[in-house]
């Protein structure tokens, strides 16, 4: 991570994820009843929670819904989910109203022309190595890894060392009761 990545994710205390591209690696899977799979990469599982044990809050904003999707969500006790949201700007803005945060305190993770408008908004935006070129081109940190393929991680590993958390967060992480089932009210 360069000084200038390490700068604007110092005081990050808000990550925010988009799903499809970002958390999944876009493909949709249709049966004859519409959406019917997605699928996620173990590791951001452990970055989805892990941020929030030490501190920094994360938010899922996507414009679809899923069973799938919010079923992960629920597992993974994400407390700031935002499924079927078609003004993803300000809904984040909304939260952070209700956080108390600026937005140089936010980060977003995009991979497509709608989340440019939040990823101009936020203190630092990032994207997918796979993300469409005219977001590449606008995001303030290109990640090394594909959508699907451990963004969120990748994100949460250059957040907590740009803190100096990633010793205390894989410590926490490594302990037996991490993997507990987490309700997102007792965030």
């Amino acid at each position: 991570m360069n000084e200038e990545h390490a700068a604007l994710l110092k005081n990050i205390r808000l990550v925010a994820f988009d799903v499809d591209g970002v958390l999944t690696d876009g493909r949709l899977y249709y049966g004859p009843d519409g959406e019917s799979q997605k699928v996620f990469h173990v590791r951001d599982g452990v970055a989805l929670k892990v941020l929030p044990d030490v501190g920094i809050e994360v938010a899922v904003v996507s414009a679809k819904d899923s069973p799938a999707l919010r079923a992960r969500l629920n597992d993974l006790g994400v407390k700031h989910a935002f499924v079927g949201c078609h003004d993803k700007l300000q809904r984040l803005q909304a939260l952070a109203g209700e956080l108390g945060l600026a937005p140089n305190e936010i980060a977003f993770v995009g991979d497509d022309l709608v989340d440019l408008e939040v990823m101009a908004w936020c203190g630092c935006s990032l994207a997918p190595a796979d993300a469409y070129s005219f977001v590449l081109e606008r995001a303030n940190v290109v990640l090394t890894v594909e959508g699907g393929h451990g963004v969120a991680r990748c994100v949460a590993d250059l957040v907590l060392n740009a803190q100096g958390l990633y010793q205390q967060a894989y410590t926490l992480a490594a302990d037996a009761h991490f993997e507990r089932r987490r309700d997102p009210s007792d965030r």
